[in-house]
């Protein structure tokens, strides 16, 4: 059989591991081109020939259903947060919106403002959409002079063009440097406060006593040492939590004989009064020297319940005041360490200790406010007291001598701001004061955003009332000049009236009317770089908030509404500038130690506490005990406050106004803080009122 020469086999193999070529057909002559490379033409024509019409399609069927999945997640989102927005609404009273009473000043002239919003950017709508594009312009003067007037509309509108740069953005412009500059003055205040209180850490400067300088080393267990001490416990209809406050106060480490606890009850609430006696005598029959009293006329709210109490006869003998506010629990040594740094110091007039928050962590609303009171304890009152040996009471958790008290003549009735006012006062007789960074007490924040409100209505209308009656005294005082300086200019107008106005004329105002009017544009820095790095400085103390820091600059811009308002009405006596209402309290402070301790003494000792009770006192702790046993059926409505939707419709309506002039940082800006507004007039932040 003859050979068989095949050697296509070969010459495939060798096409393939040697160099590619083309060759080229022009006449019946062969030429041969040799190529470098393959050519990549090729190459994706050799990766495609396994794709076919199939492949694709199932590609594009993947591709579909990544993206329906994307607006299904997103349809969820938005479905489940107008769920909870309705469920929130639908517990709203129809008398459950906001009462505005004499404050309606402020209501009606955001809702001008806001019409005359809505009616510009309507007629600036029309006038883009017809082309005409002057939203910005730096020779606006000659341009609406070489302007040929096409009809009336136009004529209406270049005439508002030449009102708008002529006589509106110069008085818009003059305001906004003025409010620049307070906001820079602040900043700086700011910025020197947090240094001095690195300082202190640096230094660890803080006040320092004796391990135990009441101990008397000749009589064993002798309290002859230890001064008399007054505890009062000022309340009214505290229901939620009288227990534990008056549980923690009867379990002070204190000699009996040297302590006296007074229960100041101004509840107008029967039961809740039958509750409270019904603790205090629990407590006296196990031995606590402890007195309840009753007010049956409430004036001067709690400056008065005070000052009634201090009227009693035996306070002579007492010669230092503890003062706890219902929902406050101390540790069992709070008074070994606080007390003892009067000793030796004739001058000392008040002992102040820091605030703890037992739910700090319960929901947005808390923790924002955890923010703020952090950094007013941590640097405002703990380098006050350093620097300066002075600072504002906080009205609870202090012990006062009783002596500086009286000398500064007592508790008035005249403000809101009892606290404040008695600590002026007493400055201004030269006492110093002590403040406690690292002696801390339990209590709770309001949890509520109507509660929350409320409260900061009294602290900022408060201030400005006490400015207006203690500006003389302040003037006419012996104390030295840099000390009436630091009263009036930092501590009353700085920090209590500037920081108000200018948060809430600089970003609810001016700004939003500066989209309308871009001839007094705000700098971008203005509105973001320091805004931010001053809330990086007040969320330093607080450092575990950090991711909270958007929020919490949106939401402290959204709280100067209500900041401005009550500075207002207190500085010209507007409104309801001398109305106090009690927080709400949602009695937290309840799942601590302290009441688990109650109950187990309350199990242990049935027996003993009715030993030596009367029969009308032993029927009413029987009441007692099975009211508290009855379930309590508690609604929760939700309010709708009418100022900040009013603002919250402001802001989107500038936002969108800045659209047409390609406002990036300020679209973004006024979005976000006017969604902000938004869900806190849907009292949506925070939980719901009872």
């Amino acid at each position: 059989m003859a050979p068989r020469f095949d050697f296509s086999d070969l010459w495939v193999k060798e096409t393939r591991r040697g160099t590619p070529v083309v060759v080229k057909m022009e006449n019946p002559n062969y030429s041969i081109v040799e190529v470098e490379e393959p050519d990549s033409a090729f190459q994706p024509m050799e990766k495609s020939r396994g794709k076919n019409a199939k492949q694709v399609t199932w590609v594009l069927l993947l591709k579909a259903h990544k993206a329906v999945g994307c607006l299904t997640w997103l349809a969820t989102v938005f479905w489940s947060l107008l769920g909870s927005v309705k469920r929130r609404l639908s517990f709203t009273h129809p008398l459950g919106s906001e009462r505005l009473g004499r404050d309606r000043w402020l209501f009606s002239a955001i809702k001008l403002f806001l019409a005359t919003s809505l009616a510009i950017l309507g007629f600036e709508l029309v006038a883009y959409y017809r082309g005409w594009h002057y939203f910005k312009n730096p020779n606006l003067h000659i341009l609406t002079s070489k302007l040929e007037i096409q009809s009336l509309f136009h004529l209406l509108y270049v005439g508002w063009l030449s009102l708008r740069a002529d006589y509106i953005a110069p008085p818009i412009k003059a305001l906004s440097k003025f409010c620049i500059v307070l906001f820079l003055v602040q900043s700086v205040d700011r910025l020197i406060l947090c240094l001095g209180c690195f300082w202190i850490k640096f230094k660890k400067i803080k006040p320092r006593i004796d391990d135990d300088p009441f101990r008397n080393d000749d009589v064993e267990g002798s309290g002859s040492e230890y001064p008399m001490v007054l505890v009062q416990i000022p309340m009214c209809n505290e229901r939620e939590v009288y227990e534990q406050s008056i549980s923690a106060v009867c379990q002070l480490d204190w000699p009996k004989d040297r302590l006296l606890i007074q229960v100041l009850d101004d509840s107008d609430d029967e039961s809740i009064q039958q509750l409270i006696r019904a603790e205090v005598t629990k407590w006296s029959q196990k031995g606590v020297n402890i007195i309840y009293r009753h007010r049956l006329v409430r004036t001067g709210y709690k400056a008065g319940n005070l000052k009634s109490a201090m009227s009693c006869d035996y306070v002579e003998a007492y010669e230092f005041v503890a003062i706890f506010d219902a929902d406050f629990q101390p540790n069992s040594d709070f008074l070994k360490l606080t007390v003892p740094h009067f000793k030796e110091k004739p001058e000392l007039g008040l002992v102040q200790a820091r605030w703890a928050f037992v739910n700090k962590d319960e929901n947005l609303l808390t923790r924002l406010q955890n923010i703020n009171l952090c950094f007013h304890f941590e640097v405002e009152q703990q380098v006050n007291g350093v620097f300066l040996n002075f600072f504002g009471f906080n009205g609870t958790a202090g012990v006062w001598r009783i002596k500086a008290l009286e000398e500064s003549g007592g508790w008035l009735e005249r403000t809101t701001v009892e606290d404040m006012d008695i600590a002026v006062r007493a400055h201004l007789h030269g006492w110093k004061f002590i403040y406690l960074n690292d002696v801390k007490v339990l209590c709770e924040v309001p949890e509520s955003y109507e509660a929350y409100k409320k409260q900061q209505h009294r602290w900022h209308s408060g201030p400005m009332q006490l400015f207006r009656l203690c500006l003389r005294s302040i003037l006419t005082s012996k104390i030295a000049m840099w000390k009436k300086a630091n009263l009036i200019l930092l501590f009353f107008l700085l920090r209590k009236l500037i920081l108000p106005f200018y948060s809430f004329t600089l970003f609810c105002v001016i700004l939003p009317i500066t989209m309308f009017v871009p001839e007094a544009e705000l700098p971008v820095w203005v509105i973001c770089y320091v805004p931010i790095f001053m809330s990086l400085l007040n969320i330093l103390p607080a450092p575990k908030s950090f991711p909270f820091i958007v929020p919490y600059l949106l939401f402290e811009n959204t709280m100067s509404v209500t900041k401005f308002n009550a500075m207002v009405s207190g500085l010209f006596q507007l409104g309801s500038s001398y109305e106090w209402i009690v927080t709400k309290k949602a009695g937290r402070s309840s799942e601590s130690d302290l009441l688990g301790l109650t109950d187990i003494e309350s199990k242990k000792m049935p027996n003993q506490i009715l030993r030596g009770v009367s029969d009308s006192e032993l029927l009413e702790i029987s009441q007692v005990e099975e009211q508290k046993k009855k379930p309590v059926s508690v609604k929760k409505t939700n309010k709708i406050f009418h100022k900040e939707l009013a603002l919250a419709f402001l802001l989107l309506t500038a936002a969108v106004r800045s659209l047409l002039a390609s406002q990036g940082v300020h679209f973004y800006f006024l979005l976000f803080q006017g969604l902000t507004f938004l869900l806190v007039g849907l009292d949506l932040i925070g939980e719901q009122m009872s």
